[in-house]
């Protein structure tokens, strides 16, 4: 099974070179991996002046999945839009057409004490979000800036859905409820967007062929609020491109640290891009302090949900669990009590319990 690495700019390259260790590992055990590297973002356009270079695209498409890293830095940003890192892995989704982003926010018992909320609050979460990926305000046009008579500049987006768009994402959102606690909360403002009216209406629809799931329906600043109020009431939420990019990260600071929560980005066949939600970090680039954990969880949905290697991703989250049990923390979890590792120590540490 071909996997295309791309580990991209600031940290994305030494929290991939963890999970890489991880998989090799793996493959050293007889899970038939095959691992090919290839730049991305800001390393793309300086190989190749271009943020998603062709020979990229080309391993992207021929791989079984990817394992990505992260991009951006500071260096790019006075970049043309068009040649800026963002602009590859926007391209990169759009291209392979990854419209389901599943994000899950789990609170490891070890952790919950770092959370932001109190333990009590968030001790035993475990909350999936369905995240609409390639339509909504991100994608649609019109969209730029324009000057207007008189010389005043106005910015336009275009917040749009076509029905197709948000019933393959509701099917994606229900199978996954149907997998856990059967609850799943579809997130709109249906009170004053036309696009999220239709995304309702559609969400009920499609609810029809699911009568074992129970459907709820929360406006996205209530669903925010929710989210720091009574986490735990949520099992599996379902919303669309902006507002998943927003709650997911919100729920991340429920877990504790940004640098625990992996992702998945999937086709239609099953084929995904799986990544740590976090950026590239610029201003830790290079100090051998990044959380690497993100990443190697994202590596066990990629065993688990493109590569079918159901045993192989359990063993990796049991790994992880492992070394958080025996007080491995980055700087991002540190506690007093607990051992401080750098990046690498915890990549070696999860390969040292997945080999036990």
């Amino acid at each position: 099974m071909k996997v295309a690495v791309l580990p991209g700019d600031g940290i994305g390259t030494e929290i991939t070179a963890q999970a890489v260790k991880v998989l090799s590992r793996l493959a050293g055990a007889g899970v038939p991996l095959e691992l090919e590297e290839a730049p991305v973002g800001g390393a793309g356009y300086e190989a190749a002046g271009d943020p998603l270079p062709e020979a990229t695209l080309k391993l992207a498409r021929q791989a079984d999945a990817i394992l990505f890293g992260a991009i951006g830095g500071p260096q790019y940003d006075a970049l043309p839009r068009e040649k800026r890192p963002e602009r590859g892995l926007l391209r990169l989704r759009k291209e392979l057409a990854l419209f389901a982003n599943l994000r899950p926010a789990r609170v490891y018992e070890e952790l919950a004490g770092a959370s932001s909320l109190k333990a009590e609050l968030v001790a035993g979460l475990d909350i999936l979000i369905v995240r609409e990926l390639t339509g909504d305000i991100y994608f649609g046009e019109p969209r730029g800036i324009a000057t207007l008579p008189g010389g005043e500049r106005e910015g336009v987006n275009t917040m749009r859905y076509r029905e197709s768009e948000i019933r393959r994402i509701a099917q994606v959102a229900f199978d996954a409820a149907r997998r856990r606690a059967k609850r799943l909360c579809s997130v709109d403002k249906s009170n004053v967007l036309e696009t999220t009216e239709l995304w309702k209406q559609v969400m009920i629809e499609t609810g029809a062929q699911y009568p074992d799931i129970a459907l709820s329906h929360m406006y996205v600043d209530n669903c925010a609020m929710q989210l720091v109020r009574n986490p735990k009431q949520f099992d599996v939420i379902v919303t669309g491109n902006m507002f998943g990019d927003i709650l997911s990260d919100e729920a991340s600071m429920l877990t504790g640290s940004i640098g625990m929560l992996p992702s998945a980005s999937l086709d239609a066949g099953g084929k995904g891009l799986y990544e740590p939600i976090h950026g590239s970090a610029p201003d830790i680039a290079g100090r051998d302090v990044a959380n690497p954990l993100a990443t190697i969880l994202s590596a066990a949905m990629m065993l688990r949900y493109s590569l079918g290697e159901e045993r192989a991703a359990g063993l990796v989250e049991d790994a992880v669990r492992k070394v958080l049990r025996e007080g491995y923390r980055t700087a991002d979890i540190y506690t007093a009590g607990t051992k401080k590792v750098g990046t690498r120590q915890m990549g070696d540490a999860v390969v040292a319990a997945l080999a036990a």
